[in-house]
């Protein structure tokens, strides 16, 4: 594989996994990149296979990808993340592994009592003793990868980017927006996910005070509720709020 699934949850350092890709080999890069061609359901050209240092020139395409399309809109997506992870912990929870998996991706389905079915093709069965990784996305679609043993991960795409204000609520016109204003209404949309005030300012790009200011008055009326986890303030839905948002079909689950 190219891209190696993080060891270190959400301390891996981006500089750490790139200095590891460039000190791969030019043949372990093609045998890698083959094995993944040969298990794909779509058909890839490999010419570029051979080039030389290719895993130098991958690690500093990855970077520029970085520093011009993700850097700069980073703070936003650390939120989603963050809160995709609060939100299958409280899955995993409530539901087991059965619900939490199944939810992450569509090809995904939990079999018997101990496995995961990643897609419809045939593939022997593999027998993983050291875990799985869960990684997140914040762009749509999904996969599930191996680099080797215990490099298993499943890529999935974050609950938090589908959470986006609708059209009627940018404008104010909704019956949501009309009862509680629009800048609490699209609070209160992102809060059927939990969330804290930090991830509820980056996600929809306003300050923390406002935030703040407008997390107050919906926690006063009873429409959500909080609860401190550590420094911070995880603030979620209360069964008042989600009958309301029921009550006016703005429910998303």
């Amino acid at each position: 594989m190219i891209a190696i699934p993080p060891e270190h949850g959400m301390n891996t350092r981006l500089g750490a996994e790139l200095a590891l890709m460039a000190a791969f080999g030019d043949d372990d890069i093609r045998a890698g990149v083959r094995a993944a061609a040969a298990a794909s359901w779509k058909t890839h050209r490999l010419d570029w296979l051979e080039q030389q240092h290719l895993a130098a020139r991958t690690a500093e395409l990855f970077d520029e990808g970085w520093r011009q399309f993700v850097e700069p809109d980073w703070s936003r997506r650390r939120a989603v993340l963050e809160r995709d992870i609060m939100y299958r912990a409280g899955l995993l929870a409530a539901y087991g592994w059965k619900h939490a998996v199944e939810s992450m991706k569509q090809r995904s389905v939990w079999v018997g009592d101990n496995a995961i079915r990643f897609s419809n093709q045939h593939w022997p069965d593999r027998i993983i003793d050291e875990g799985l990784i869960f990684v997140p996305r914040t762009t749509t679609g999904g996969w599930w990868t191996c680099e080797r043993a215990p490099r298993y991960a499943l890529v999935y795409c974050a609950y938090g980017p589908h959470a986006e204000p609708t059209a009627p609520d940018l404008d104010g016109t909704d019956a949501l927006s009309t009862l509680l204003g629009p800048g609490r209404s699209r609070i209160a949309r992102q809060l059927q996910t939990p969330a804290t005030s930090t991830q509820l300012a980056h996600t929809l790009g306003q300050s923390l005070g406002t935030v703040s200011s407008h997390l107050a008055v919906l926690r006063d009326a009873g429409t959500i509720v909080g609860t401190r986890v550590g420094r911070s303030v995880t603030y979620r839905l209360s069964e008042q709020g989600h009958q309301l948002l029921q009550l006016l079909g703005e429910c998303s689950h």
